[in-house]
């Protein structure tokens, strides 16, 4: 049974700190791990996913409206 994502709320930080607190969190994870970030900070959509490409991991972006929330699988 999948267990549920870790969740990082990043909503009102501006950049580094998004992408900051994700590779801290990712960092602390084992590998299949999932994480879910929000943010609304624009820069994120192009910082967080960049991240995750030079360190391999699985990146998804969805814009919710009001953020934009990330999901990951760690590798």
């Amino acid at each position: 049974m999948p267990t549920e994502p870790t969740l990082i709320d990043a909503r009102g930080l501006k950049c580094p700190l998004p992408v900051l607190q994700t590779e801290k969190r990712l960092a602390q994870l084992p590998a299949g791990a999932r994480l879910v970030v929000l943010a609304t900070d624009p820069m994120a959509r192009i910082d967080i996913p960049l991240y995750c490409r030079q360190n391999g991991h699985d990146c998804a972006v969805t814009d919710a409206g009001d953020h934009l929330r990330f999901e990951l699988v760690r590798r």
